[in-house]
């Protein structure tokens, strides 16, 4: 019979990695990369536990480095077969994968430079030769489209509304069909479409991200108002921002404001490489109207920019931020401050009170992010601990992932109700409090996988 095992994001929120097996075929459905406490990130440098040149696909569902980057690694380790994705996604993945591999490389040798490292020498995961053996391996599927792949599975990729080329996975396997949600959006995510509706699937594998609550609803005016006391006292604003999606929600909103006049025009700078680079797929696809794009803004010029938009692309640049000579709205990467440019950027501007952190999305258990949000008076960078006086301040008005109503919503919009329902990408009190809403309001079979597990697809 086939099977399933959870290699990742089970009990956690990151390292989003699937093996589907039928008889002698191995398709890994995403290939994400462990972020957070040191616990997890160890599990990025453990053997994989199956050899990765026995793997005959892998399928991503999006581009963010929890769902793409351990694939160079893999590639590192043996794998040479197809990557099936969307062509957003493979353009996307390009520009993380990348990053990812430079921000590694550089770690790595500041680590040796500083001493702090554990290991002698610190080595990187993979570098910058794994990441472009691996881009000719990714092969764009449209939306909708079946394909045959390893093993007779027959794959299909329907929109997932999260971020430019996300998308649910479906792989009919042996006469079973085993859906994986990837990262649900919303159904009124700013820019792009709302997810497709669950096909009828006798496996489904959903995320969980906020499957224990509620996003608030929308309040323009708490970031209007945060801008304006940030400003009115001579301090800049930071938002750590994925570079994938968020950075763009953010200008979309910044330009909503400063054109209803709701805040005083500043210099926005956009400093992170990676960001810079998805802006511009971004822009070709409001262009191009991509069918991703609502409707209503596809063709939309100036969509992205607020007024006063600078790109920091030189490290230099992005120095002269670190202590802003006027008032202004930085947008830097990594969105949880795990590292990139951001974390500069915290080092110097949270021990002044003048200034603002404005975080926009989840902030994963282990991370800075995570810490500014529950309160810390102090955060280690860098090897030092910084006092923490700016203010901070969390706005969920930005995530583009479902809630558990919206999740619950989605599952219920199936056309039948499946075997199983297996809930990952979540801490455990989300994937624990989905998991009773299923079975109790939906009356479905739903489990908390572990971390290794293995089920028959029956």
């Amino acid at each position: 019979m086939p099977t399933l095992t959870f290699l990742g994001a089970a009990g956690t929120v990151t390292g989003s990695r699937f093996l589907v097996e039928a008889g002698d075929t191995r398709v890994l459905v995403d290939a994400g990369l462990y972020q957070g406490p040191s616990s997890l990130r160890r599990r990025n440098w453990e053997d994989f536990p199956v050899d990765p040149a026995s793997l005959d696909e892998v399928v991503l569902s999006h581009a963010h480095l929890d769902h793409t980057g351990y694939l160079p690694r893999l590639v590192r380790e043996g794998f040479a077969g197809p990557v099936r994705c969307t062509q957003e996604t493979a353009e996307l993945a390009a520009i993380v994968l990348r990053d990812s591999a430079h921000l590694q490389e550089e770690d790595a040798s500041y680590a040796n430079t500083a001493g702090f490292s554990k290991h002698r020498p610190a080595l990187p995961l993979y570098d910058a030769r794994d990441v472009e053996r691996t881009l000719p391996l990714l092969e764009p599927l449209a939306l909708g489209e079946d394909l045959t792949i390893a093993g007779g599975m027959v794959l299909r990729l329907r929109p997932a509304g999260h971020i430019l080329g996300s998308a649910t996975v479906s792989l009919d396997v042996e006469g079973h069909r085993v859906l994986f949600s990837g990262d649900l959006g919303r159904l009124h995510h700013p820019l792009l479409g709302p997810p497709a509706d669950p096909p009828e699937s006798d496996t489904i594998v959903v995320e969980s991200t906020y499957g224990d609550r509620q996003h608030p609803l929308p309040d323009p005016d708490q970031l209007a108002a945060v801008i304006r006391r940030t400003i009115g006292r001579g301090g800049s604003v930071l938002v750590p921002a994925f570079a994938v999606d968020r950075t763009e929600l953010v200008l979309m909103a910044l330009k909503r404001l400063v054109e209803a006049g709701e805040v005083p025009r500043v210099p926005v700078f956009v400093d992170s490489p990676m960001a810079l680079a998805a802006l511009r797929v971004y822009e070709r696809a409001i262009a191009t109207g991509s069918p991703q794009v609502r409707a209503d803004l596809s063709r939309v010029s100036g969509l992205l920019d607020p007024g006063e938009l600078h790109a920091a692309r030189t490290p230099a640049e992005s120095r002269e931020l670190n202590a802003p000579s006027r008032p202004c709205i930085i947008v830097s990467a990594s969105g949880m401050a795990t590292g990139g440019r951001v974390v500069h950027h915290l080092e110097h501007m949270l021990r002044d009170s003048r200034h603002t952190v404005v975080l926009t999305g989840y902030q994963a258990v282990g991370t800075r992010g995570r810490q500014l949000l529950e309160g810390a008076r102090q955060v280690k960078i860098h090897g030092r601990y910084v006092p923490v006086r700016a203010e901070v301040v969390s706005l969920e008005e930005f995530s583009v992932h479902s809630d558990a109503g919206e999740t619950l919503a989605w599952l219920g919009r199936a056309p039948r109700e499946p075997g199983s329902v297996y809930v990952v990408h979540g801490e455990p009190d989300s994937t624990r409090a989905l998991v009773r809403r299923i079975q109790d309001e939906l009356g479905w079979n739903a489990v908390v996988p572990s971390y290794g597990e293995r089920v028959l697809l029956d």
